[in-house]
């Protein structure tokens, strides 16, 4: 298992936080689907954080989680399953803040650092 770099390391506009949107409700209750997101690419992931990553030819957004030493993408729906990360990893940033959003009952912005 690697993580595998950028390679854009010095480029700053490649490194600047961008927002994302989620597309389904795997992150429920605490993001809902359509839920924005707000990722920063520059931020270290740690246990509990929520991460975008690409893994296993997609890109995920999940909860990252050691159980017992080993790492996890976790689902905070339990209707989808945790998955162990035994395959080339490429974290795109962690997710600092979850923007405003009425339609989905955020009313002020979630910071999550």
């Amino acid at each position: 298992m690697e993580n595998i770099s950028d390679g854009d390391a010095g480029n700053c506009a490649a490194r600047a936080p961008y927002a994302l949107q989620a597309t389904d409700d795997s992150m429920a209750p605490e993001f809902k689907n359509g839920a924005i997101i707000i990722v920063d690419p520059d931020y270290p992931h740690t246990h509990g954080a929520y991460i975008v990553i690409d893994y296993d030819n997609e890109t995920w957004f999940r909860q990252f989680k050691l159980i017992e030493g080993e790492p996890y993408l976790v689902a905070l729906n339990n209707d989808y399953p945790k998955t162990q990360m035994v395959k080339e990893f490429k974290i795109r940033g962690v997710v600092t803040q979850q923007a405003k959003h009425r339609k989905n009952g955020v009313k002020n912005a979630v910071h999550y650092i």
